[in-house]
């Protein structure tokens, strides 16, 4: 048996000129799967609520609170708790279903060799990009119904002085090395983790591989936690730009 690890996701078939990976497919499940959860919960609500209504509660309740101690009671919480809580929970049970059990002896024969149709969501680079770009575009989105347009390109484009242009265009190059850094944190754990998981079993199949696993399971929780927390905060920070420009 060979081990075959690729960076970019398997392209299972061709939807007219679309490819379609293993990500995709996995990704499509998830979100799937995420819908029916939560609609036939809030279709099914009861006064007197049973064990999974009383987790999704206190699993909003706190998310919500969390939210509101770093931006604050009022609306802001209201608009921005939706994106930051679908993000961190399609995130966590994206890498969370990687270790559902039976998942990689599901294959398609293509090509000439066999490739898993399941695969871990945010080991593909293309979806975490995605994610990041939308955090970050909102975060500037906001910054700029916060201050204004002109005021917001003044912050980065700004002629004088010499030490005022230099600032401004370590700022313009800090908000593009967000990218960067809260998408390649995300995607380099997780492909890490996969990985790690996919070379350890390879080598000893059987006990050896569980602390890895683990350590991998922990990684798949903080980094969805992660993720969440820094958009929450880029968002936060745009929200208070005001403040900052008038002192």
């Amino acid at each position: 048996m060979d081990l075959n690890i690729s960076l970019a996701p398997d392209v299972l078939f061709f939807l007219g000129g679309f490819p379609v990976t293993n990500t995709f497919i996995w990704s499509l499940v998830i979100s799937l799967f995420l819908i029916i959860v939560f609609g036939s919960a809030t279709r099914s609500l009861k006064l007197i609520p049973g064990k999974f209504q009383n987790f999704l509660e206190a699993l909003i309740e706190g998310s919500y609170e969390f939210v509101e101690s770093i931006m604050g009671p009022g609306k802001k919480t209201q608009r921005v708790y939706p994106l930051v809580f679908t993000m961190f929970f399609f995130a966590l049970v994206a890498n969370l279903a990687v270790y559902i059990p039976g998942q990689s002896a599901v294959t398609l024969y293509r090509g000439g060799e066999t490739v898993s149709i399941f695969r871990a969501v945010m080991s593909d680079y293309g979806m975490v990009l995605v994610m990041t770009l939308i955090s970050v575009i909102t975060a500037q989105v906001v910054a700029i119904a916060t201050v204004g347009p002109w005021k917001y390109l003044g912050k980065f484009i700004t002629f004088k002085n010499p030490l005022k242009f230099f600032l401004g265009l370590m700022e313009l190059i800090s908000e593009v090395a967000k990218i960067v850094s809260l998408s390649f944190r995300l995607f380099g754990n997780i492909f890490a983790g996969e990985v790690l998981g996919a070379v350890m079993l390879f080598l000893a199949p059987f006990f050896i591989p569980l602390p890895f696993m683990f350590l991998g399971l922990l990684t798949a929780v903080v980094q969805a936690f992660v993720f969440a927390v820094l958009t929450l905060v880029f968002i936060s920070m745009a929200s208070e730009l005001e403040e900052v420009t008038n002192e």
